[in-house]
C-alpha cells in the first residue's frame, strides 16, 4: 500500500513541476491559489482512491 500512495504522490509533484519551462507570464495561472489548492486535496484523496482501485493487486502483493 505505501507503494501504491508514494508512486502517486511521486506522480503528482512532476505534475506540479511539469509546467516550470513555461513562460513567465502563464506561471500565474497554472500556480494560480485554486490550482494549488486543488492539488494539495489531490494529494489528499488521490493515494486513497488508488489504494481503492487497486486493492487486489495490493493485497495479493503485488503479484
Amino acid at each position: 500500500m505505501a507503494a501504491a500512495v508514494l508512486a502517486t504522490w511521486a506522480t503528482l509533484i512532476l505534475l506540479l513541476l511539469a509546467p516550470s519551462p513555461l513562460p513567465e507570464h502563464w506561471r500565474y495561472y497554472i500556480y494560480s491559489p485554486a490550482s494549488v489548492g486543488l492539488w494539495l486535496l489531490a494529494m489528499l484523496v488521490a493515494p486513497v482512491v488508488v489504494c481503492i482501485v487497486k486493492w487486489p493487486w495490493i493485497k495479493t502483493g503485488g503479484r
